[in-house]
């Protein structure tokens, strides 16, 4: 079947081909958990529509991933509610199941794939996500295709080198500035469910008793998700996951501080960052959603960036030929953010120590034995039990939000490592720390930013340093210096009992 989509945006995960008597589409959604903006979900209705057969979404969610928390579970129900209206008024039978122990959900996607024509699934290139896809296209008995929509740049797209991980921002922002054009004409629909005309699907027999279905009361219900056997003693945020919630995140941003993103992501009183990290990591909202809610701002059109004459230089401003605001907001949803994931697929050793450039191991190596000026247990950094108000204030941050202010995120790990045992033990420090309390860990682009504090995407910095090297330093005093933290550290101050639980 001949797709509008790009080539690059697919995969087929085995050899198996399509089975036209199934009796419907299945569309396995894992990483894009939204109904607008989704290529996966613009592929299998492409097959519904081409087979004549319905679709069937199903949205799963496992217990036994690490740092399962009732924060993360929390988020992800939240858009599972948004999920089932959405799909619900389109007449799209749309199936959400929460594991309720380790394991139980063994065998849902093979029992429903049975009764398939088709199985569509979301591309991931990090996290447990990928060995979960590849144990998937072995265990079903029809065609397994994965679909990126991670980003406006295909994860495998085509291009010289594409498949060499890039060592700094300004060689991938070069390289966008050469070949994203093109790719900017082929995003999914905005609204793909919209005057589709399909007939309601039902479940393949025994799929309610065995694996029973999450519906609006049971997602609403908060004793479900206290007796899930997760970490409950990492609580909800308070902050809204889900489609509708991260539309309306887009939309105050967009219209109220997107003017001024440039210079406002230093202040510690107003935060105006756009706060969608969360909804980008578990695919309640895409990076073409948000750039057709700029580009609708701006008066932008796509001529600009296709037009020439063309930035090719790697520059970081002028390449979009938005406002300053809007240009250095688009470097962080583009160039960094793609950055990380584009080594994800292409580095087996990212998202780890050894992932860090040799250069960086090399400094680090030469400094490991000395004298650090204070020294923490992983344990003390958790609870925020360090001599550093303003760091004690971030951590605390983290804890209660979910997130560390944007520019206190950088000193937040700088310190770490300066107060850690070893730079190994200061990046596991940091990851734990990210993973277990942050609502966008996990993510490619969180790992890229803990591999940065130790060198990754960066270059030696003079003069060199006790315990850092030639690894770029930061400290609180000069942070102190430049920006207003007094009622920052009074917002974040530290309460007693964190319960931390370093393992």
């Amino acid at each position: 079947m001949q797709s509008k989509l790009p080539a690059a945006r697919m995969r087929s995960m085995n050899d198996l081909a399509v089975r036209s008597e199934g009796r419907f589409v299945l569309y396995w959604m894992t990483a894009q958990r939204r109904p607008v903006w989704n290529h996966a979900l613009d592929r299998a209705l492409e097959y519904a529509q081409e087979l004549g057969k319905p679709l069937l979404v199903l949205e799963a969610l496992r217990v036994g991933y690490p740092w399962a928390s009732d924060r993360m579970h929390r988020f992800v129900m939240d858009g599972m509610r948004d999920q089932a209206r959405a799909f619900g008024k389109a007449g799209v039978r749309y199936y959400a199941y929460v594991e309720r122990a380790v394991g139980e959900g063994e065998g849902l996607l093979a029992h429903v794939a049975k009764d398939a024509c088709v199985v569509v699934a979301d591309d991931w290139p990090h996290f447990f996500l990928p060995r979960m896809l590849q144990a998937a296209a072995r265990q079903v008995p029809v065609r397994l295709e994965a679909v990126d929509s991670v980003g406006l740049w295909p994860i495998r797209g085509q291009g010289p080198h594409v498949e060499k991980p890039f060592a700094r921002a300004y060689d991938f922002r070069r390289y966008l500035q050469k070949n994203l054009g093109p790719a900017l004409v082929f995003a999914p629909k905005a609204n793909p469910l919209a005057r589709q005309k399909l007939e309601p699907v039902r479940m393949p027999q025994g799929t309610e008793a065995r694996w029973p279905e999450a519906d609006d009361a049971w997602l609403a219900d908060p004793a479900n998700l206290a007796a899930l056997p997760i970490d409950h003693s990492v609580a909800p945020t308070g902050q809204a996951g889900g489609a509708l919630e991260a539309g309306r995140y887009l939309k105050t941003f967009v219209a109220r501080h997107l003017a001024d993103y440039g210079e406002g992501r230093t202040d510690l009183d107003r935060d105006r960052t756009s706060g969608l990290s969360p909804y980008l990591h578990f695919g309640h909202v895409s990076a073409h959603q948000i750039l057709g809610a700029i580009a609708s701002h701006e008066a932008w059109n796509m001529q600009r960036v296709l037009g020439t004459p063309k930035i090719t230089s790697g520059a970081r401003n002028g390449w979009w030929q938005m406002r300053e605001s809007a240009e250095a907001y688009m470097d962080q949803l583009v160039t960094w953010r793609e950055l990380g994931f584009h080594r994800s697929a292409y580095d087996a050793s990212f998202g780890t120590y050894a992932g860090l450039p040799d250069w960086a191991r090399l400094t680090l190596a030469e400094h490991a034995q000395d004298a650090r000026p204070k020294r923490y247990t992983p344990a003390q950094f958790e609870a925020a039990e360090t001599h550093d108000d303003l760091w004690n204030a971030a951590q605390q941050q983290l804890i209660t939000e979910g997130t560390i202010h944007n520019y206190l995120r950088m000193l937040w790990g700088k310190k770490i490592l300066h107060w850690s045992r070893s730079p190994e033990e200061a990046f596991d420090t940091m990851v734990h720390l990210n993973n277990r309390y942050a609502l966008d860990g996990r993510d490619p682009n969180s790992y890229s930013g803990i591999s940065w504090v130790l060198g990754l995407f960066d270059r030696a910095w003079g003069p060199e340093r006790e315990v850092f090297g030639k690894i770029r330093y930061m400290s609180s005093d000069n942070t102190r210096r430049k920006l207003r933290v007094k009622d920052y550290i009074q917002r974040h101050s530290p309460r007693p009992s964190q319960g931390a639980l370093f393992e």
